[in-house]
């Protein structure tokens, strides 16, 4: 679909991926997820927005954006620092992951006029090959555990939480794989007091981390929780913002998942990442339930990352995209290919 007053300057179109494996959560259960395809006129850009339900983002908000957008009559803009502004002015209060789809086609087309890839473009270090995380969701012990098995030469495991058996879960996996890392992820679904309560039996299982334990707002408990354990905690639905960052910085959490759905594309994410830097948090980067195309975009800044949390491609069966590649040790590999690299398989 596309904008009736200008059918050719940039479409959008709607894509369905399926899940793996059900993908359950605190908030829920998934087997779809619905996300978009953002292209420039003559596919000279590409882009993705990719949200899940809990965010509360409407689809007709994010089409809303890319109308105006498309009404522009303004050239694209050539130079990266352009960019944010094309998209302030052409995309005006659009929800984040619509500015997010549209600055990735922006910056896509730019990089690949130059012939470059899209790290080189924004002039970042060239993404290292590392391991991501393989996110394994909600389910009973016995098949979290068979998961785990499945995933034996993943080094890095990051359990959904939030569940009525979660330490047996986490008991199952670790007994399944003693050798992994384990990273656990709560997505907001614990109180304080059960946060409290849990964190110090889950710990013995030997956890490298722990995401996001409490609701988006309540950045001053994740502080708390901070204090009180060695273990990194990670905010990431409390970070959606720049002015989010003050905050979970303020409160003493040591660490953040940075999306660039959530944030609104590339110049946003760059410069929260290069805040936390400042200001000592570790960085995550992290995806949605999303395609080859948003994650490669975002593998492109991981030279400059902490830890590496994109496995969105392994866990749906018909992504389009041939973008981001992982060896048998889920290490990212990036494409050999200008722009973000991604073209349809």
């Amino acid at each position: 679909m596309a904008s009736e007053d200008s059918p050719a300057r940039l479409t959008w179109t709607a894509l369905t991926l399926v899940a793996r494996n059900p993908f359950r959560l605190a908030y829920g259960v998934e087997l779809t997820r619905q996300v978009f395809w953002i292209r420039l006129e003559e596919d000279l850009g590409w882009g993705e927005a990719a949200i899940p339900p809990y965010y509360g983002v409407e689809q007709s908000a994010m089409i809303a954006c890319w109308q105006q957008a498309a009404r522009q009559t303004r050239p694209w803009p050539e130079q990266p620092e352009e960019v944010a502004g094309w998209v302030s002015s052409g995309c005006a209060r659009g929800p984040a992951p619509a500015r997010c789809a549209l600055e990735l086609a922006l910056y896509d087309r730019i990089a690949r006029q130059r012939g470059v890839p899209l790290y080189a473009l924004l002039g970042l270090p060239r993404p290292p090959a590392r391991p991501t995380a393989y996110t394994i969701a909600i389910n009973t012990p016995q098949e979290m555990a068979r998961l785990a098995r499945e995933a034996h030469d993943f080094p890095v495991i990051k359990v959904k939480l939030g569940g009525t058996e979660d330490e047996e879960c986490l008991a199952a996996i670790r007994e399944a794989r003693p050798d992994t890392h384990l990273r656990v992820d709560c997505n907001a679904g614990w109180t304080l007091d059960e946060a409290q309560r849990r964190i110090p039996r889950l710990e013995q299982y030997g956890l490298e981390m722990i995401e996001q334990p409490l609701p988006r707002q309540e950045i001053a408990g994740l502080g708390v929780l901070q204090k009180q354990t060695s273990t990194p905690i990670v905010a990431d639905e409390s970070l959606q913002s720049f002015e989010d960052l003050e905050q979970i910085a303020a409160a003493g959490v040591q660490g953040i998942n940075l999306k660039l759905m959530k944030i609104g594309g590339i110049t946003p994410a760059l410069r929260v990442l290069q805040r936390a830097k400042q200001l000592g948090l570790r960085v995550m980067l992290g995806c949605m339930l999303e395609t080859s195309l948003g994650t490669t975009a975002m593998a492109h800044l991981s030279g400059l990352a902490d830890w590496l949390d994109l496995d969105a491609p392994m866990l749906i069966t018909n992504d389009p995209f041939d973008g981001l590649q992982y060896d048998a040790h889920a290490a990212v590999l990036l494409p050999d290919r200008p722009g973000i690299g991604v073209r349809l398989k």
